[in-house]
């Protein structure tokens, strides 16, 4: 059976690559200067603006979801997809992978979830902000739409909720992109961000760690193809039922459309 971690939407015994690498960074990175906090809250507090500020946002993503096994084994799950949202009240996303091939459809009024493998549909009414969709997802659903929180008007207040240790780690680049490199940490997760440098400081790739589950799985997003305002293309986020698909109720959904493949198993 597989542990899951809630929060995120060992190896074998041969001995490592570049270990002393990896030991030398454990031990440095402690001592990066809490003066750099200042410029990594500023730096994250931009790309919410930027975000917010968007009327029109489409992107592409790979994300992987770690589970860890009964006996230690950390797996990842990888799928691909897209995100087109207009503000304040229309979301579409696909995604795809060996366990998934779905889209969410919300046109202000109503939350479509569209299994493509098993040609069913959920329909529910939903509010009409992409901030409360979300919370709504998340709450009421246990889904959220691909990096939900870095879309949110506000996801400076709701990522920097719990944070007790804030680090400025300097550059990196992600998909050729030159990016600001920052970490943090709070109580049940740490998570890292890289945001692209310049006047489009978009986040280009996010990763989350789930300290309380045995293994520390992550879940991690990269996103491509980063698009705002008219050169966006036109997106429809009403749902039309063109393939004759099946509705089934909220109290399927976990079945109908698990998250997991339909091999897997889910620990207690």
């Amino acid at each position: 059976m597989f542990r899951i971690s809630k929060n995120i939407f060992s190896l074998g015994t041969r001995k490592l690559p570049g270990l002393a690498s990896i030991l030398a960074l454990s031990l440095f990175v402690p001592h990066v200067t809490t003066a750099d906090e200042d410029d990594a809250r500023r730096i994250l507090k931009s790309m919410s603006d930027y975000v917010a500020s968007q009327d029109a946002i489409s992107f592409g993503f790979d994300t992987n979801l770690e589970i860890v096994t009964e006996d230690g084994q950390r797996l990842a799950l990888a799928s691909s997809g897209t995100v087109s949202l207009k503000r304040p009240g229309s979301i579409h996303t696909s995604r795809s992978g060996g366990f998934a091939d779905r889209e969410t459809f919300f046109d202000g009024k109503t939350l479509t979830f569209f299994g493509k493998t098993a040609n069913t549909y959920l329909q529910v009414d939903a509010p009409s902000s992409i901030d409360e969709l979300v919370e709504m997802m998340e709450t009421k659903l246990d889904r959220s739409p691909p990096a939900a929180h870095l879309i949110l008007s506000n996801s400076y207040d709701q990522l920097m909720q719990g944070v007790t240790n804030v680090k400025d780690l300097g550059s990196g680049v992600i998909g050729g992109v030159e990016c600001d490199f920052l970490a943090f940490r709070a109580d049940e997760i740490d998570w890292q961000i890289w945001i692209a440098h310049g006047d489009k400081p978009y986040p280009c790739r996010y990763v989350v760690t789930s300290k309380k589950i045995a293994g520390a799985p992550q879940y991690s997003i990269q996103i491509t193809n980063w698009v705002t305002g008219s050169d966006v293309k036109r997106e429809e986020f009403a749902f039309e039922n063109t393939t004759n698909a099946t509705q089934i109720d909220v109290a399927d959904l976990r079945s109908k459309m698990s998250e997991l493949p339909g091999h897997f198993k889910a620990g207690e």
